[in-house]
């Protein structure tokens, strides 16, 4: 029998309400959020990365001036037991992500422009001292690209690499990745000036990546290859409409599993913005834009049965909750009065 029930994770600002990292279970037969609860209390665990195995989850952390990534196991109901911390004087990293067989969590640190990498101990999920650490250089056109600002870290599907979105300096940045977790870069792709890469994903081919922008509110088509770990530029689309003038920040971007639909944030208007992918060429075309009935959307996530696609707004504090339809790729509106304070990340368990 399928699964109906999907736990869910949500990380967020521990300013006002918040106590840290909220659980939630989505039931999929009756279209609903229900069962949210403080699953682990921390500072600012804006973002989360969940180990294939569902056996551990790693969170960006702070720690009084301090900061980096903790690691909690997760039990068969989905509670989180804290394991350890390992942290670096300074701000905490932005982005958290971890292989498929567990071995190392890498992060992405925007206020100190850098990636970093740690060992993961086998026998408990545990994090070891940190293994490398690259700080990165340059800068861009827009005032808030005055240093580097690493957005992203992630390994490429094959996980020969380590692909990075560099923010401050509009560049997506490729490394490799030694059995001991040294970071060696080999690749630099800059992109357009001013438009500040920050989040990437996979088309599942392997082949094509989009890359959401922050300051120019567009998505870029990458064509990748998986033999140097090299990007080539192929299109670049905006997902705000014409006429919209004031403040945008794109946030969010995510690929639906049989790779045929494109979603992206946008904080300011407000809205995830749909695009079809052209299965040849990976190339985009605007489908919609759906609101997401509150302020400064920072993330979403579509679920595990590709049928309902969950978001945070993090100003407004509130959890909206739609239904997509695969064939269009359109998401229509279940409900936005779930209450989660300043929620940053959406992750679901692997199912």
């Amino acid at each position: 029998m399928a699964n109906t029930k999907f736990k869910g994770y949500i990380g967020t600002y521990t300013k006002g309400d918040s106590k840290g990292i909220y659980s939630f279970t989505l039931d999929t037969t009756e279209g609903k959020i229900e069962d949210i609860q403080v699953a682990a209390e921390l500072g600012n665990p804006t973002y989360l990365a969940i180990s294939k195995d569902n056996r551990s989850l790693y969170s960006v952390v702070k720690e009084g001036e301090a900061g980096g990534i903790a690691a909690f196991s997760i039990d068969e109901t989905g509670n989180l037991t804290a394991i350890n911390s390992e942290v670096l004087d300074g701000a905490p990293p932005c982005y958290v992500s971890v292989d498929s067989k567990n071995r190392i969590v890498f992060g992405a640190n925007y206020h100190q422009g850098l990636v970093q990498s740690n060992l993961i101990n086998q026998e408990d999920g545990s994090i070891l001292p940190y293994a490398s650490i690259r700080e990165h250089e340059g800068k861009g056109p827009d005032p808030r690209q005055e240093k580097p600002h690493t957005h992203y870290s992630e390994l490429t599907p094959d996980e020969k690499y380590l692909a990075v979105c560099e923010l401050g300096s509009d560049a997506v940045i490729t490394y490799t990745v030694a059995e001991d977790g040294t970071l060696t870069k080999v690749n630099l792709l800059p992109v357009k000036a001013g438009s500040g890469p920050r989040h990437l994903v996979f088309h599942p081919n392997g082949k094509v990546a989009y890359v959401m922008t922050e300051f120019s509110s567009e998505v870029i088509v990458l064509n990748y290859n998986a033999e140097t770990g090299s990007f080539t530029e192929v299109q670049y689309i905006s997902t705000l409409p014409e006429d919209f003038k004031e403040n945008n920040q794109g946030s969010a971007i995510h690929i639906s599993a049989d790779g045929r639909y494109v979603y992206a944030g946008n904080r300011g208007h407000n809205s995830i913005a749909v695009f079809s992918v052209e299965q040849g060429t990976g190339e985009l075309t605007f489908v919609e834009r759906t609101s997401t009935e509150g302020d400064w959307p920072r993330d979403f996530e579509i679920d595990p049965s590709g049928k309902f696609v969950v978001a945070a707004n993090q100003e407004s504090s509130n959890v909206v909750l739609y239904s997509r339809d695969e064939a269009s790729g359109k998401l229509t509106l279940i409900t936005s009065d779930i209450t989660v304070p300043y929620g940053v990340c959406v992750k679901f368990l692997n199912y």
